[in-house]
């Protein structure tokens, strides 16, 4: 992504805003932050609702600051985890300054875009659109550009536009856009940061990705992170974690475990070098995997891992 920084030659004002970015599963909420912040802060994965949490990046350019929310993407069904991620995209859009509306040109619309859409009615005003993976030829942004205008028709033209999250094509755009219907204000963040997001949370997303993107079938969705022990060793030039993988059954422990050990050692050592090359310190990770019966099921475990 091109530096921005050298667009406000003129020492405009600084614009601020914490900003929701809504969309379906799978739309590319995760790859466009990861890409706006240049970090990897949120879990990129084929499989569907991957994100859990509102999760917070942060984007500094010479023309302000975007705190971005990423949050789950909004899918109809009537399962308790599911309720539970719906819940945490509709509170984020309480309060916040802008929305990222990211649709992906390659699906076809149906309901659950107009359910998504709908949730922006009363917030054009804030809205801008980014019609996401138009580098693939099955892209069709003409009749995205239509439902919007039906949809959401107080959304000027000039703040839809078409990128590539994954290619880093027109995300500059994006964030000009949203910086131009953004409040004037001083940075919230350090500008050095690009999340909030704490050690803990951070061990779990990774470990939770490597594992969502070696696990098939319904497994990825049964499985959560617990962090156990972190210790700073070596005076503080190791990392010490010790962590479970966490399924709903006896029959998936076997399977993320793999056939000697194989599977949950591809897993511990993926999930090391990512975290490797965000923290300095050199990791040490005790990975097992353990089993808490139909988790998803239970309110204590949800609200303890998607709170409200």
């Amino acid at each position: 992504m091109e530096n921005l920084n050298t667009e406000n030659k003129n020492n405009e004002t600084l614009r601020t805003a914490v900003v929701a970015i809504i969309g379906r599963p799978s739309a590319g909420k995760s790859t466009f932050l990861n890409t706006a912040c240049q970090e990897p802060v949120s879990i990129v994965s084929p499989i569907p609702q991957t994100t859990r949490n509102a999760i917070k990046g942060i984007v500094n350019t010479s023309l302000g600051q975007l705190i971005f929310i990423d949050t789950p993407g909004y899918h109809d069904s009537e399962k308790k985890l599911n309720l539970k991620l719906k819940n945490v995209t509709e509170t984020q859009l309480e309060g916040i300054d802008c929305v990222l509306y990211i649709i992906d040109s390659t699906r076809a619309l149906g309901e659950e875009e107009v359910h998504t859409a709908a949730l922006l009615k009363d917030l054009q005003s804030k809205t801008v659109v980014a019609i996401n993976k138009t580098d693939l030829p099955s892209s069709r942004p003409l009749p995205i550009r239509q439902f919007i205008s039906e949809q959401l028709p107080k959304i000027p033209s000039e703040r839809i536009f078409e990128m590539s999250a994954e290619k880093d094509i027109g995300i500059n755009e994006v964030l000009k856009g949203l910086y131009s219907i953004s409040p004037e204000g001083n940075p919230v963040y350090d500008e050095e940061l690009y999340t909030d997001q704490d050690l803990t949370f951070r061990v779990c997303e990774v470990i939770r990705g490597e594992a969502i993107n070696r696990l098939q079938d319904e497994i990825p969705h049964a499985v959560y992170v617990e962090v156990a022990d972190v210790e700073h060793r070596n005076e503080g030039k190791k990392l010490w974690i010790r962590a479970f993988l966490c399924v709903e059954r006896e029959s998936q422990k076997g399977i993320v475990i793999g056939k000697g050990a194989a599977k949950i050692k591809e897993i511990r050592m993926a999930a090391i070098k990512k975290l490797s090359e965000i923290y300095i310190q050199k990791i040490d990770l005790d990975l097992q995997v353990k089993v808490d019966k139909n988790w998803r099921q239970r309110d204590y475990t949800l609200n303890r891992l998607i709170p409200s």
